[in-house]
């Protein structure tokens, strides 16, 4: 594992959730081990297309109720690619967190038999050590908590009794010759000391088995996030409004930073003119592969 050696001695979730609420220093993230985020001279970044310029926009907030959530951020970013073409940001890197398990299932769709609101992830891999042209062959993996905030198998840490089989709302895809990847899951519930969050981690050189993988090296360590505004619209459907434990705001997070797509903030695009409908999420994943 490269470069991340240090970010996973911290936990970005509670390990000892009875002592998080009014104890919020300690889940504050080490002021010397800060999330690398540079801006490097890169153009080929043009090469990826739509989906880059989309993923270096944040997602609007102004057209969530008319189910064109990002049309706004996606027209400015297009204005602004003549610019900006030639810049690639490496995305922050941050812990995994408590809740990670190797050996994740290599599939398209993670949800199981989870119940949510769809979103459909485009994740566009792009390598700041080669002039940030589209990395193939990489696996993306993410994993994030139920509409009640439990993780695939470590269920009742947050308070929920589930069934537990180890796998739900986990795996990954390998990238194509585009550095793309889709991935379909639910937008993700709540839990105490933390904002709506997925992991995710990006691997080099594995074995891919009969429906997992082996070996290869972690190159990337990130999470995403999602705009407060919808996302308030999402918890308070059903089941997510069965989950009464209280919630993080995205501004009192103690990881996200604020910096938008380089920070893991998606662009959302929703698939029809109601919530429940779902959305589409893209975000471009500069990684450094040396």
């Amino acid at each position: 594992m490269t470069g991340n050696t240090e970010h996973h001695k911290q936990f970005d979730d509670h390990d000892n959730h009875s002592d998080i609420e009014g104890d919020t220093g300690r889940h504050r993230r080490d002021k010397s081990v800060q999330r690398r985020r540079v801006l490097i001279g890169g153009g080929t970044a043009a090469v990826v297309g739509g989906l880059a310029i989309a993923g270096m926009a944040s997602a609007d907030t102004g057209t969530s109720q008319s189910g064109t959530a990002s049309t706004t951020a996606s027209t400015e970013a297009s204005s602004s690619a003549s610019s900006s073409s030639s810049i690639c940001t490496l995305n922050a890197e941050v812990t995994e967190g408590p809740y990670s398990l190797a050996g994740a299932l290599v599939r398209e769709d993670v949800r199981e038999d989870k119940e949510g609101v769809e979103v459909q992830y485009t994740f566009t891999v792009v390598d700041q050590d080669n002039d940030c042209a589209p990395l193939a062959d990489a696996l993306v993996e993410i994993w994030h908590c139920d509409a009640l905030g439990e993780y695939s198998g470590f269920v009742g840490g947050n308070g929920h009794d589930e069934e537990d089989n180890g796998t739900f709302l986990r795996g990954g895809q390998i990238t194509d010759s585009a550095g793309q990847v889709n991935i379909t899951s639910i937008w993700p519930g709540h839990y105490v000391s933390r904002a709506i969050h997925v992991h995710m981690r990006v691997h080099t050189d594995v074995t891919l088995t009969d429906d997992s993988y082996t070996g290869g090296e972690v190159i990337h360590t990130g999470q995403l996030f999602f705009d407060p505004d919808i996302n308030a619209e999402v918890q308070a459907i059903s089941p997510y409004s069965d989950n009464t434990t209280k919630e993080t705001a995205l501004a009192n997070d103690s990881i996200y930073d604020d910096g938008g797509a380089s920070s893991g903030l998606l662009t959302l695009t929703a698939l029809g003119s109601s919530v429940s409908d779902g959305y589409t999420a893209t975000l471009t994943v500069g990684v450094s592969s040396a």
